[in-house]
C-alpha cells in the first residue's frame, strides 16, 4: 500500500480548536462519503494537541515549535498503489467527490504553509 500523508496549517482565521472541530466534524464525512469513488481504503486524522512533552522535544531537536510553527494537525490516506492515487480523478465520479473535497479544504486549511508527500511506509515496532 501506499500512502498519501498533508501535514496541515489552518487558515489564520481559526483557532486550532475550530479547525479540528471543523476537520473532524464537516471534512471527514466527507472523506468518508467520498471514499469509494477515490479508491481510499483508510483515512486517519492526527489532532495536534498542547503538550509539554511535544515542546521539549521538538526544542531539544532546536525544530521550530509552537503556535503558527506547529501543524494543527496530519491526514493519512491509504491507497493501493501510486496507480490507484493518479487514478483518482479518473472517473466523472472520482472527478465530482475530489472538486468536493477541495473546495471544503479551501474552508480551513492554508494551503500555502501545508505540505502533502507520498511514502511507504518501513514498519519497525507494530
Amino acid at each position: 500500500m501506499i500512502k498519501l500523508t498533508y501535514c496541515l496549517h489552518r487558515l489564520p482565521s481559526l483557532t486550532r480548536e475550530e479547525f479540528q472541530r471543523y476537520w473532524r466534524e464537516t471534512h471527514a464525512p466527507l472523506v468518508a462519503a467520498a471514499s469509494e469513488a477515490l479508491g481510499i481504503k483508510r483515512y486517519v486524522q492526527c489532532h495536534t494537541v498542547e503538550s509539554a512533552i511535544g515542546d521539549g522535544t521538538a526544542g531539544g531537536r532546536n525544530m521550530p515549535h509552537g503556535e503558527g510553527e506547529d501543524y494543527d494537525g496530519v491526514a493519512e490516506l491509504w491507497f493501493d498503489s501510486e496507480d490507484a492515487v493518479a487514478a483518482m480523478t479518473a472517473t466523472q465520479e472520482g472527478l465530482r467527490h475530489a472538486h468536493i473535497l477541495l473546495e471544503d479544504e479551501r474552508n480551513f486549511i492554508d494551503f500555502t504553509r501545508s505540505r502533502a508527500f507520498i511514502g511507504s511506509e518501513n514498519v519497525v515496532i507494530g
